[in-house]
């Protein structure tokens, strides 16, 4: 009964990713122009989600040694998994988007 409530929480952790984003887009300005810069908005989501993974990586840990419950440990990684696959979507997003400009006619 606990895979829902793992669903949802992964799916919060990824919506709270999408506004991140989405906020981080929305206030990034050209660099130099005394605002946040896209590359700056994608380190920080970087470490965080590096710092998701250590996180995880501790539970799991935890739970062989057992410190951790097994559902604290598959909610981690599920929450982890899909800050992955968010990012790797915005990643792909990004090329398609340098790359539909590059083809652009001068």
């Amino acid at each position: 009964m606990a895979t829902p409530l793992i669903a949802a929480n992964a799916y919060q952790n990824a919506a709270k990713l999408a506004e991140q984003f989405a906020r981080g887009g929305a206030d990034a300005k050209i660099e130099g122009a005394g605002g946040a810069d896209f590359g700056a908005m994608v380190k920080s989501a970087v470490s965080e989600l590096v710092d998701k993974g250590r996180s995880t990586d501790a539970k799991s840990v935890d739970m062989l040694q057992g410190k951790a419950d097994v559902v604290d440990v598959v909610t981690a990684i599920s929450e982890t998994e899909i800050a992955l696959e968010t990012m790797v979507s915005v990643r792909d997003k990004v090329i398609a988007a340098y790359e539909e400009i590059m083809r652009m006619p001068i």
